[in-house]
């Protein structure tokens, strides 16, 4: 480091030199340091005169400059400024360059140009696979029945089917004789029969001398007895173990045939059947073994199903 000593009186002379020579040392010291050569007042009036005249003469020759005015005309070509790079201008905090705060300069602005862009979210990609089937939602509701439509046309005639059943029609009836005579005793005797004339589908059992009911419904009953002279008839129409009606016949000089006929509403297993009266009386029924003078029939009127 270099020690410079002040240029003022009383200071201790270094090196044997005066004060004033050390002054005029350090001046020539700081204009090496600087680097830029000391210039008069007169030389810089000669170099600004020089830039006048430059700058006119580059007025004349440009063709821009307009002859009346001297001045050049900044109306420039837009491909002229298409074709030159883009500067930057300036940053916030910086000073524009110095051309650009120019006046007679004209700026050159950065010429912006518009990119299309694409929404990628409206490109439509290749079809992809089928999804599973989902879930059945649940059933709506049923909405108004519509109004009915036009006959449709008529279709060709069908096969002829298959025979059906025959009707089934119920029915029942019986028809039975004696051809022995008897004579009461001293209990009730059911009157038997030893000849069968008709017993559709054996409703009347010949060994018991009873009708069994297996159709339900209105049933037609007969009986018809020849009486024995001098004798008393007396029989009764069973229905179970009632007594319905009673054929009866008093004793007389001459023996007579005697009928009694009823209608009877049976149920299923109903019984009907003939009872000869105990022997209280002298009660006897008359034949012989050639013909039947006995006989007792019944049969259906009308089904209980058929309401």
């Amino acid at each position: 480091m270099t020690h410079v000593t002040s240029c003022f009186p009383k200071m201790t002379v270094w090196g044997g030199h005066t004060p004033s020579a050390l002054c005029a040392w350090v001046v020539l010291l700081l204009l090496v340091v600087s680097g830029e050569p000391y210039r008069t007042p007169y030389d810089q009036e000669q170099d600004q005169n020089r830039d006048r005249d430059s700058e006119t003469t580059d007025l004349r020759t440009d063709p821009r400059t307009d002859p009346r005015t001297n001045t050049r005309v900044y109306h420039r070509d837009v491909s002229e400024v298409r074709g030159k790079d883009c500067r930057r201008c300036c940053d916030p905090g910086e000073q524009p360059p110095p051309h650009y705060s120019n006046p007679h300069y004209p700026q050159q602005y950065p010429q912006y140009q518009a990119v299309p862009q694409i929404n990628i979210t409206i490109l439509k990609g290749e079809k992809g696979d089928s999804g599973q089937r989902g879930p059945y939602g649940k059933s709506g509701k049923s909405g108004q029945s519509g109004p009915r439509g036009p006959n449709g046309i008529r279709g060709t005639k069908g096969s002829i089917g298959t025979p059906g059943e025959p009707c089934k029609a119920q029915y029942a009836a019986f028809s039975v004789g004696r051809k022995k005579a008897i004579h009461s005793n001293d209990y009730y005797q059911t009157l038997v029969f030893d000849t069968e004339l008709v017993n559709l589908y054996g409703h009347f059992n010949m060994f018991t001398g009873k009708f069994y009911c297996y159709v339900p419904g209105i049933y037609y009953f007969s009986l018809n007895v020849h009486t024995w002279n001098q004798k008393e008839t007396y029989v009764h129409v069973m229905h179970n173990e009632r007594e319905v009606v009673i054929l009866y016949a008093q004793p007389s000089d001459r023996s007579i045939m005697q009928s009694q006929s009823l209608m009877l509403e049976l149920e299923r297993e109903d019984q009907v059947w003939v009872r000869l009266f105990k022997g209280e009386r002298e009660n006897a029924i008359f034949s012989d073994d050639f013909d039947t003078y006995v006989t007792f029939n019944g049969h259906l009127i009308k089904p209980k199903s058929e309401g």
